[in-house]
């Protein structure tokens, strides 16, 4: 490996944010990149009136709802680390988009509200975090409130989780009497000056040794005793810091603040930019590809249409795994089995885009897109093997899709193929005469909403979504399968996907079951049969 290459990974940190919705995600990510200097004003989702959004919420959709319904990049540079973040929604409806984009990161940080603790989506994404070994830091937001004492939210996690948490900060203080919070590692206390400005810029805050006489200067003789007992508290009863179990997913290291507030923020991302690893590689159908490997290789974890309406493109979101990408150069597409030209390469800011001249492991780069990538292909400089770390799903909801406009038919089969090959929805054809509407099937019903949106807005095309009783989608194996003979029942429909493969859509698992008992001859299962299984998730839920 070359020296430039060895540093470039060094210094690099991706890493996305998990939630419950609600928690603050979106809010905490705009302080990150406010510290890091990417923006200079916050901009709060509740800002309506000022007309402010998050930065990463880009889609007008996300705008006028006050939700994130997709993933976004969102990169920057801080004290000579290069950070990629990858924002995702927090809404369950959407979590295969988060699963997806939890392929492409090294760590996670596990967002709790400071007043409800540990909530079911979180519990979720958890689990996938710690499938894929990822380390996992927790920060506790919301302490501007009063809510749950430190001590009751770090065993929340371990009964709820099953993860021991090690506290790097401790805070002053609770609601309006949140003042600051003790880095136990400096054994310094921060204490932070909002002054009016409700987080919208950076907060001043004041560094003092806790040992200091000056101490007493900024905190009151209650709250240093408060202070002095729980510190001892911790040092006596709670567990020895260890990086090697937080590299490997056994320990999450802890922290508190408010991001609404920014109290406590920067302390965070200070410690997470040291304490987080740098690039990992990613297992392959050649074995695993280590980031040091001289060669390029990458992944595509996301396709996102219409992100620049003015020009309706389409745009790959490719994790360079290994190597050095170079603006202009060929890779070898192993799906295709042809090399192709990777040109026009961007970087992002959620919808803004910067053209960049190379990029290392770990970056996330946006590849123009003229409808030949498809969500986990594999792009590589030299050999040809595919890489495995993409999941797919099984959708849980499906309808059929009509025009309002027949003259628009045309824009509505445009803008359902362009989401399909975005993976936010699954277009399957019916087999039966004259049925021409096509069946689409999601993994969250929120997703018909935002169907229905994106094609009017997007697409000009105003959509009728019909809601089918099935609720199970599965893949048949077969030697020869006859549809018309298999569909009489009525609890289930046969119908083809993309690539013309037969698949199954049941009422419930009863059906499922009933059919299985009655035709051992098929298979049934959760992925297209070319697929690998290891690479696929049944269900979302």
């Amino acid at each position: 490996m070359s020296t430039e290459q060895d540093k470039e990974i060094a210094r690099r940190r991706t890493f996305a944010i998990i939630s419950h919705p609600d928690a603050g995600k979106t809010t905490l990510t705009e302080k990150l990149l406010l510290y890091g200097g990417a923006i200079h004003l916050a901009g709060s989702v509740k800002a309506r009136r000022a007309k402010r959004y998050a930065t990463s919420d880009w889609m007008a959709i996300e705008k006028e709802r006050g939700i994130s319904v997709t993933s976004s990049v969102l990169q920057f540079f801080y004290r000579d680390h290069a950070v990629n973040l990858l924002d995702t929604p927090g809404h369950q409806d959407f979590s295969e988009d988060t699963y997806r984009t939890l392929a492409a990161a090294d760590a996670a940080v596990m967002l709790i509200d400071a007043a409800k603790g540990v909530e079911p989506q979180t519990i979720k994404l958890f689990k996938v975090c710690r499938l894929r070994g990822i380390p996992i830091f927790t920060f506790a937001n919301k302490l501007d409130r009063y809510g749950r004492s430190p001590l009751e939210l770090m065993d929340e996690l371990e009964k709820v989780l099953g993860i021991r948490a090690y506290p790097m900060n401790w805070p002053i203080g609770s609601g309006p009497e949140f003042r600051g919070v003790y880095d136990r590692r400096t054994r310094n206390v921060h204490v932070f000056e909002a002054q009016g400005r409700h987080g919208a810029s950076e907060v001043d805050e004041k560094i003092v040794p806790l040992e200091s006489e000056a101490i007493k200067e900024v905190l009151s003789e209650s709250e240093l005793e408060a202070l002095n007992q729980d510190i001892e508290l911790l040092d006596i009863g709670g567990d020895e810091f260890s990086l090697d179990k937080v590299l490997s997913g056994q320990l999450s290291p802890m922290f508190f603040g408010s991001a609404m507030t920014n109290f406590g923020v920067r302390p965070f991302l200070d410690a997470f930019l040291e304490l987080a690893p740098p690039p990992s590689g990613r297992p392959s159908s050649d074995g695993f590809v280590e980031p040091a490997k001289e060669t390029f290789s990458g992944f595509v974890f996301k396709i996102q249409a219409n992100m620049d309406p003015a020009h309706r493109d389409r745009i790959a979101f490719l994790r360079v795994v290994s190597g050095h990408y170079v603006k202009g150069m060929n890779a070898f597409h192993t799906r295709l089995g042809k090399e192709i030209r990777l040109a026009k390469p961007t970087q992002f800011m959620a919808s803004e885009r910067t053209s960049i001249e190379d990029a290392w492991p770990g970056d996330v780069i946006g590849l123009f897109d003229p409808g030949v990538f498809r969500i986990g292909d594999t792009l590589l400089e030299k050999g040809k093997y595919d890489f495995e770390c993409v999941p797919r799903f099984s959708p849980e909801h499906f309808a059929i899709i009509r025009t309002k406009d027949p003259l628009r038919r045309k824009q509505m089969e445009k803008g359902l193929e362009q989401l399909a090959e975005e993976g936010t929805i699954q277009i399957f054809q019916q087999l039966q005469m004259g049925m021409k509407d096509p069946i689409v099937g999601v993994v969250g019903q929120l997703q018909f909403e935002v169907l229905q949106y994106r094609m009017q807005h997007e697409y000009g095309a105003d959509i009728i979504v019909d809601k089918l009783g099935y609720s199970i989608a599965r893949w048949v194996v077969a030697e020869k399968f006859d549809a018309k003979a298999f569909d009489w029942e009525g609890n289930r429909q046969t119908v083809t996907d993309r690539d013309g493969l037969p698949l199954v859509l049941f009422r419930d698992e009863w059906a499922l079951q009933h059919a299985q008992d009655k035709h051992p001859e098929y298979t049934f299962q959760a992925h297209a049969p070319q697929l690998k299984a290891s690479s696929v998730i049944a269900s979302v839920g």
